[in-house]
């Protein structure tokens, strides 16, 4: 039977429905308990013979003579419904075998008891439809086994499979559990806008759109940490955001247009500091949603307890591309990327140099926890430069499994460098770099009203799920990934 042909003969059941009286789609339900609710106080209801009205969706469906047998899950559990014809009467068990499909949502009266076989069930003395299905679930997950399809159907994908539900609702426990440990620390959660007139605090291709009112060009933000800033300046000393980023730019495993970052802002703190509050959260989090600090993810055992391994981007360089990047000259450094074929983004600086090395050679060993730190004074506009060495900048990346899970510095609060490192960025974008940073005159105005020391820190919420749930793509993190639409009509 096709498609098209199954959701004719559900039509003519609802019709049937509704010839009878029945509405396939009230608005209200009498449920009493959920599932897992009957199930966890299960001996006690049996013992009372409470009686009480269970719903879900319909699972699963079996008939032998004067018996019916359905499968309900609402979301929390599963459950077993037994309805007999001597009981509802042959009118209304003869209406429930030829209305009722796997698919529809029903709420059943009864007494729990135990079968022969040992199932706990629900003995049904009246049953009411909620919402009359129109198409079928895939049958034993027949018919969405395409991954792309189960990205596009999501909610077929949860209903089907509980695993993928449990990925998500471990992603919203890591959002309560670093909320949690900030608040006790005495951070406030901020929200900063989406829609900016100048988009900013990051290196990215932005999405461009319209504000038809005001008749200027606007922008989906690629980080909100200016804003977060622009609020340190005005007074807020802790202050965090669960902050969703759209960049334009490429799709893969780890990469999405629109993801989700964790950013705080610590006045009168530095990178130091950025480096043992990351630990703490991320240790943190494990525990809450593991139990411990260790994990596997991808057949690896990774552990989160703190300290971790830490190095500078020179010293790691050193170590896994046998190259000293200060006593290399800038031909040195060329002569190097030719001959390991590397390429770099934009034009050639002796910063891009740098971290086209340190990507291609030393991130895939970082392995356990690692945060790697001082990056090139060029590669990083927003960060403050080291008193030690005007090189580099207080800079540090967290790592686990060769993967980035965060970027965090030393914020640069003198207006006057700033301008300066995002004149060159214009320049940048001038000769064709999409992702150079742009010039925020209104920011600049804000450091110089004056912002004192600070550090600026940041998760992937999307990437740090990924390990928590062992999960090797970022869509299978993300409940509608973007997709592209379909050509077939």
């Amino acid at each position: 039977m096709s498609l098209e042909d199954i959701r004719k003969a559900r039509l003519e059941k609802l019709n049937k429905l509704r010839k009878t009286g029945v509405d396939p789609y009230p608005a209200q339900s009498s449920r009493t308990h959920s599932i897992e609710q009957a199930l966890s106080n299960f001996d006690k209801l049996v013992k009372d013979k409470t009686e009480l009205v269970l719903a879900g969706r319909i699972m699963a469906k079996r008939e032998q003579g004067g018996l019916a047998f359905l499968d309900i899950d609402d979301g929390s559990s599963k459950v077993q419904l037994l309805f007999k014809k001597d009981d509802l009467g042959e009118n209304v068990f003869n209406t429930l075998s030829e209305t009722i499909d796997i698919g529809d949502f029903i709420e059943t009266k009864g007494v729990l008891f135990v079968t022969k076989r040992g199932e706990k069930t629900l003995e049904a003395n009246s049953y009411k439809i909620l919402t009359k299905s129109l198409l079928p679930l895939p049958e034993k997950w027949h018919g969405l086994q395409d991954v792309e399809e189960r990205y596009r159907r999501r909610y077929l994908d949860l209903v089907m499979n509980p695993e993928v539900k449990k990925v998500f609702l471990i992603r919203s426990k890591i959002i309560e559990a670093i909320r949690k440990f900030l608040i006790e620390r005495g951070y406030i959660e901020v929200q900063t806008p989406i829609l900016q007139p100048i988009y900013g605090g990051g290196s990215a291709r932005p999405f461009v759109s319209k504000l038809n009112t005001l008749d200027i060009q606007v922008y989906m933000r690629i980080s909100n940490e200016l804003y977060l800033k622009r609020l340190v300046v005005g007074g807020f000393e802790k202050i965090f955001e669960f902050s969703t980023d759209f960049r334009n730019e490429g799709i893969d495993k780890s990469h999405n247009p629109e993801f989700t970052l964790f950013e705080a802002m610590t006045a009168y703190e530095d990178y130091n500091f950025g480096m043992n509050i990351i630990e703490d959260i991320t240790e943190y989090v494990v525990k809450e949603i593991t139990g411990g600090t260790k994990i596997n993810y991808q057949d690896t055992n990774l552990d989160f307890k703190k300290p971790w391994s830490r190095i500078s981007m020179r010293e790691a360089i050193k170590k896994y591309a046998g190259l000293d990047i200060e006593e290399s000259s800038d031909k040195d450094l060329k002569e190097f990327l030719k001959n390991n074929k590397i390429e770099i983004k934009g034009d050639y600086t002796r910063g891009n140099a740098v971290m086209a090395i340190s990507e291609e050679f030393c991130e895939k060993n970082f392995v356990q926890p690692t945060i790697l730190y001082d990056y090139p004074a060029e590669t990083s506009p927003l960060a403050k430069q080291s008193f030690s060495n005007q090189k580099y900048v207080e800079r540090f990346e967290q790592y686990a499994f060769g993967m980035e899970i965060g970027n965090n510095y030393s914020e640069l609060n003198n207006p006057e460098i700033l301008k300066k490192n995002w004149e060159e960025q214009e320049r940048a974008l001038k000769m064709g770099d999409e992702e150079a940073q742009r010039m925020d005159e209104d920011f600049i105005n804000a450091l110089e009203i004056g912002m004192p020391p600070t550090c600026g820190i940041a998760i992937s919420i999307d990437r740090l799920t990924m390990m928590l749930t062992n999960q090797r793509s970022i869509r299978d993190v993300i409940l509608f990934p973007f997709m592209k639409p379909r050509s077939d009509k």
